[in-house]
C-alpha cells in the first residue's frame, strides 16, 4: 500500500515537472488571460497591423496559445510598422522568439540586433490665459516646445536616458531671442533587474503627476512588481523656484507677480522621498514623504521703495522666521470603475509650514485620447485646492498656486500620434492675509508625438 502511494507520488511530481519544463516551450500552451501580449496585440490590431484569424477577430473570449500568437506576430512583421507600432512588434517578437524560430522566422538575437538608440519625443504649442480680478492685464503663455528624450543601451540591464527641451516664446518681439533656450533637461543612466529599477544622475521624481514635476539630481532605488505592494526612495540635490515650498534663497532675484516684489530664488536645497504603493487591477495608490532642507523657507526679499531696494522677510511660509526645511506628506490613488470611466486624487500637507500648507484634487475621468488611435478623446472634470507650500513643483496648467476652484477639460486624437487638449479653471483665490480674488483660466495645448 505504501510503496504503491510512494510510487503514485513520484510519477506525478516526475510528470508534474516535466510538463512545467515542456510548457516553456509548448507552441500550444494558452497565453494567460492577464498577459501583456492581449493589450498589445488589441492596439497593433487597432492599428489595422495584426488582422487577427483572418475575419477580424480573436475568437472570443477564449485564450491565444503561443503558436497562434507567434503566427500573428509573422505577419506583423512583414509589415513595414514604425514609431509605437513597431516598438509593440519587436516587444511581442522578443517574447515569442522560440515559437517564432519554430515557424522559420530567425528572431533569437532580435533585442541585441535592434538599434542601440532609440529617439522618442514631441513637438507641442501652448496658450494659456490667466485672468485676475484685482489685476488690470492678464497673465499669458504663448510657446512653442521640441523635446527629444533619446534611450542609449549600455546592456541587457542598463540604459542611458535623457530629456532635451528646445523653447521658444513666441510673445517675443522678432528678433529678440532673449528666453530661447535649449536645455538639456535631464539625463541619467537606469538599471532594471527582476522588478527593481534603479537610477543615477538627474531624473524625475515619482510624484511629478502631483506635486513634485521636476527633475533632481541623486539617486532613487524602487520595487515595483505589475501587481502588489510597491516602494521607492530616493535622495540628492534640488533646484528650487521662487513660489512653492522649495522656493529659498542664495542671492538671485526674480519678480514675485503674486506679492509684488523682488525675491531671491533658485535655491540649491538637499531633497529625499520615500513611501509605498499598492497596485492591485482597478486601483493604484501611493502614500509618500518628501522632505527638503535650504537657505530661507521664510522667502527672503527685497521691498521697492523710494530709498531703494530693503531687504525683509515675506512672512508666508511659516511663523518662524529661521524655518529652513519643508516636510510633505502625500497620499494619492486612482481607481477605474470600468474601462471608460475612472476618478484620481490626492492630499498633501506641509508638516514644517505654517501657511497655504494644503493641496488637494479629486478627479473624474471619462475614456481618454490615445496618441496612436486616432479620433480617441477623454473629457474630465475636477475640483482642486492648491496651497503653494505643500508643493516641491506644481505639473498643473489651469488652477495655479495658492488658488481653488472647478477645472473641466477634454482631450482629443486628432490624427495619429497627434493631440489637442482644452482646459478651463474657475474660481478664487487663496489669501490668508486677506479677501480671495476671481480667476478664470484658460489653457489649449497640440502634440505632435513621435
Amino acid at each position: 500500500m505504501k510503496k504503491t502511494l510512494v510510487s503514485a507520488l513520484t510519477t506525478a511530481l516526475v510528470v508534474g515537472a516535466a510538463s512545467t519544463t515542456f510548457a516553456a516551450a509548448n507552441p500550444f500552451s494558452d497565453v494567460p488571460a492577464d498577459h501583456w501580449a492581449y493589450d498589445a496585440v488589441s492596439q497593433l490590431a487597432a492599428d489595422g497591423v495584426i488582422e487577427g484569424y483572418g475575419d477580424s477577430t480573436f475568437k472570443g473570449n477564449r485564450n491565444i496559445t503561443r503558436y497562434e500568437m507567434a503566427q500573428m506576430v509573422a505577419k506583423a512583421m512583414a509589415k513595414n510598422t514604425s514609431g509605437v507600432d513597431k516598438a509593440l512588434v519587436d516587444k511581442l517578437a522578443a517574447e515569442f522568439a522560440a515559437e517564432l524560430n519554430n515557424l522559420g522566422v530567425r528572431v533569437a538575437n532580435l533585442e541585441r540586433n535592434a538599434d542601440k538608440v532609440k529617439w522618442n519625443g514631441t513637438a507641442e504649442y501652448t496658450f494659456s490665459n490667466y485672468t485676475q480680478e484685482d489685476r488690470a492685464t492678464d497673465s499669458q503663455t504663448n510657446n512653442f516646445l521640441f523635446r527629444l528624450e533619446p534611450s542609449a543601451e549600455v546592456n541587457s540591464n542598463w540604459h542611458v536616458k535623457a530629456r532635451l527641451d528646445a523653447n521658444i516664446n513666441s510673445k517675443k518681439d522678432a528678433g529678440d531671442d532673449n528666453g530661447d533656450k535649449v536645455e538639456l533637461k535631464r539625463i541619467w543612466a537606469e538599471g532594471k533587474y527582476n522588478n527593481v529599477t534603479v537610477k543615477l544622475g538627474k531624473f524625475a521624481t515619482p510624484d511629478d503627476d502631483t506635486i513634485a514635476d521636476t527633475a533632481y539630481s541623486g539617486a532613487e532605488v524602487a520595487y515595483a512588481p505589475a501587481q502588489g505592494f510597491n516602494a521607492v526612495i530616493g535622495a540628492g540635490r534640488l533646484k528650487t523656484n521662487a513660489g512653492d515650498a522649495a522656493g529659498v534663497a542664495n542671492g538671485k532675484f526674480g519678480w514675485d507677480d503674486k506679492y509684488g516684489v523682488f525675491r531671491q530664488q533658485n535655491q540649491s536645497a538637499a531633497y529625499a522621498y520615500v513611501g509605498v504603493g499598492y497596485k492591485k487591477k482597478k486601483f493604484d495608490g501611493a502614500l509618500r514623504y518628501h522632505y527638503l532642507a535650504g537657505d530661507g523657507f521664510n522667502y527672503k526679499y527685497v521691498r521697492v521703495t523710494p530709498r531703494g531696494l530693503v531687504p525683509g522677510v515675506l512672512k508666508n511660509y511659516s511663523e518662524n522666521a529661521n524655518e529652513d526645511k519643508a516636510g510633505i506628506w502625500l497620499l494619492k490613488a486612482n481607481y477605474n470603475f470600468t474601462k471608460d470611466w475612472g476618478v484620481k486624487g490626492f492630499y498633501a500637507q506641509n508638516q514644517k509650514a505654517d501657511f497655504y500648507k494644503k493641496a488637494y484634487s479629486f478627479e473624474v475621468d471619462y475614456k481618454g485620447a490615445k496618441a496612436e488611435n486616432k479620433g480617441s478623446w477623454g473629457v474630465w472634470a475636477a475640483y482642486r485646492y492648491f496651497g503653494n507650500n505643500a508643493f516641491v513643483a506644481t505639473p498643473w496648467d489651469v488652477i495655479r498656486l495658492n488658488q481653488k476652484g472647478f477645472e473641466i477639460g477634454g482631450n482629443y486624437a486628432l490624427f495619429k500620434n497627434t493631440v489637442i487638449t482644452l482646459r478651463y479653471g474657475h474660481g478664487k483665490t487663496l489669501n490668508e492675509f486677506g479677501d480671495s480674488k476671481t480667476v478664470n483660466n484658460y489653457f489649449a495645448r497640440v502634440n505632435f508625438f513621435f
